[in-house]
């Protein structure tokens, strides 16, 4: 390779290729911007520099030690919160790719989208809940992430999609891009969670509803890729928003509301969900008996002092979880926790 073997593609060129995507996609100079000016970078556009801020965040490493089901499994196979991420990434971006939008936009928000899961899935959501009023959401706590711990001044519209990747938060999200994420999030989810289900001996692959089987295949890639082509047929079918077609999303309601009945409420994976409430809210109201044991270097100090304690508790891995519990209340720690501790 000689002279020439190269062209510089810098930002103001990767700006002029997003004139090509479809109407419906979110153009990175169209941004509504950060909540602190910056100037422009020469080679990335805003969406990009956004991905890259989420990826070297200290709460997407955190990931990698959080529970997406099942507590503390047996096997390295079993689905992370940081695994999960990487797959709703790569679902996203495909959606996106094949609609016409915009890619990295739906990456970083996919990215972003777990940064505030707190240690033990959703059964630390339900233990934080009574502290905060209204109750508490890993969604919002994602946004406080990147917006006052973290400080990672992202623009709007990736802060946007984090605020509202899950299907219960309103307003929904406002673009595209993040409606991908919202479904991606989901096809993950089902798809890998039903595999690990499998793994962990609480399903058999016959067991999953006929129906499902017969629109999506069988958990793992092939049905991945049957749900992204039902959101893209059904997608450009309606012409204005991301959505499913009618008769596939059927079926994976029907898969949802088997996985909660089946899986996320079954003795394995909820079986020790009081064990992990106990374990979250005795950290709590241990530190908000003794507020100094805050790291300062993870602090809001404008906050409350219970915002303070959520923060940092919730931050926590699992294991970081299980390991302080462990220090603060070594007396009846080993016989409480056991159970926790057991591979299952």
């Amino acid at each position: 390779m000689g002279e020439g073997s190269f062209r510089l593609v810098d930002r103001a060129a990767r700006e002029r290729a997003e004139q090509a995507l479809a109407p419906a996609a979110t153009r990175s100079t169209a941004t509504r911007g950060r909540a602190v000016p910056e100037a422009e970078d020469a080679l990335r556009t805003a969406f990009e520099r956004d991905r890259d801020r989420i990826l070297h965040a200290k709460a997407f490493r955190r990931l990698k030690h959080k529970t997406q089901v099942f507590l503390n499994p047996d096997g390295d196979h079993f689905v992370t919160r940081l695994t999960h991420t990487l797959q709703v990434t790569q679902v996203a971006r495909s959606l996106a790719r094949a609609l016409g939008l915009n890619e990295t936009l739906a990456e970083a928000i996919a990215l972003g989208h777990d940064l505030g899961h707190s240690p033990f899935g959703h059964i630390g959501e339900d233990a934080l809940g009574p502290y905060v009023p209204g109750g508490w959401h890993h969604a919002a706590q994602g946004v406080r992430i990147v917006e006052v711990l973290e400080h990672l001044n992202l623009t709007w519209e990736v802060r946007d999609g984090i605020r509202a990747h899950s299907w219960k938060i309103t307003p929904p999200p406002t673009t595209r891009e993040a409606e991908c994420v919202r479904y991606a999030d989901r096809i993950g989810y089902l798809s890998h969670d039903a595999l690990d289900a499998v793994r962990a001996g609480v399903l058999r692959v016959e067991d999953l509803p006929a129906r499902a089987r017969g629109v999506f295949g069988d958990p793992g890639s092939r049905m991945v890729g049957a749900m992204i082509d039902a959101v893209v047929a059904g997608s450009l079918a309606d012409g204005g928003s991301v959505v499913m077609a009618p008769e596939p999303l059927e079926a994976m309601h029907e898969l949802r509301a088997f996985m909660f009945e089946r899986v996320y409420a079954s003795e394995t994976a909820a079986g020790q969900k009081q064990l992990a409430i106990d374990v979250t809210r005795r950290l709590v109201d241990h530190h908000l008996a003794h507020p100094e044991l805050i790291p300062a270097s993870y602090r809001d100090t404008e906050a409350d002092p219970v915002t303070q304690v959520v923060d940092y508790v919730s931050g926590m891995t699992d294991r970081f979880a299980l390991s302080t519990h462990d220090r603060l209340f070594a007396a009846d720690a080993s016989a409480r926790m056991r159970p926790l501790l057991r591979p299952q």
